[in-house]
């Protein structure tokens, strides 16, 4: 199934001396995917996000390591920003857009660009 083809690229495998995780080959090769997944197989961005979550077995002080890998969310092939965030925002669908990977980087979109271009424009209507 189209669930399982997802989960095995996006499961992290390792050798003796390699890591190895679909996650790049994935989005260079289908850029578009949360597109097509938005229009076609919306059931299936759940497990998409999901596997781009690592999360630590072990616990540490009740607190568990996490790395996102939001990169070709944010930007696409040619470093300028993905269309992703309003791809899933036009599908409407409310439990996908608190998934804790879009949380995490409609965040960073936020803290790092828009929040800038929001102040500046705020400034400069203050003093026109």
């Amino acid at each position: 199934t189209a669930q399982a083809m997802i989960n095995d690229l996006l499961t992290i495998r390792a050798d003796r001396e390699n890591y190895y995780f679909g996650y790049d080959d994935l989005f260079t090769r289908h850029p578009e995917v949360v597109q097509r997944l938005c229009a076609d197989a919306a059931n299936l961005l759940w497990p998409l996000l999901d596997g781009l979550i690592w999360r630590s077995r072990i616990a540490m002080a009740g607190q568990r390591r996490v790395n996102y890998y939001v990169k070709h969310l944010m930007q696409d092939g040619e470093g300028k920003m993905n269309q992703a965030m309003a791809w899933l925002a036009d599908n409407k669908d409310p439990k996908i857009i608190c998934h804790p990977a879009v949380v995490m980087f409609s965040d960073v979109f936020w803290g790092q660009l828009a929040n800038r271009y929001f102040l500046l424009g705020r400034v400069y209507f203050l003093f026109m």
